[in-house]
């Protein structure tokens, strides 16, 4: 059975401009995962290409991004860095 409920740990956020991500922990059925939200879905969900604000919109889509975080979980839950893709949204 797929989980429906990830709690996210704010104090994991981190704004990864490198590798144009936000990088986070995820606790999902108790277990904690390491997830990296692509650039792509934030500008996907906001309209806007995150520019020095990726955090904020993080944080305004954040249930939308736990949802397709989901998604992503059941599709690789072998992977140390869990990627949500613009191809993880609903």
């Amino acid at each position: 059975m797929a989980a429906d409920k990830m709690d996210i740990l704010h104090s994991s956020l981190l704004d990864n401009d490198d590798e144009r991500v936000v990088e986070f922990m995820g606790e999902v059925d108790g277990e904690e995962y390491q997830f990296a939200v692509q650039y792509a879905v934030l500008e996907a969900l906001s309209g806007d290409a995150p520019e020095d604000d990726a955090i904020e919109q993080f944080n305004r889509f954040e249930d939308s991004i736990a949802e397709a975080g989901l998604v992503a979980l059941a599709r690789n839950s072998d992977q140390a860095m869990i990627v949500i893709s613009e191809n993880d949204l609903e």
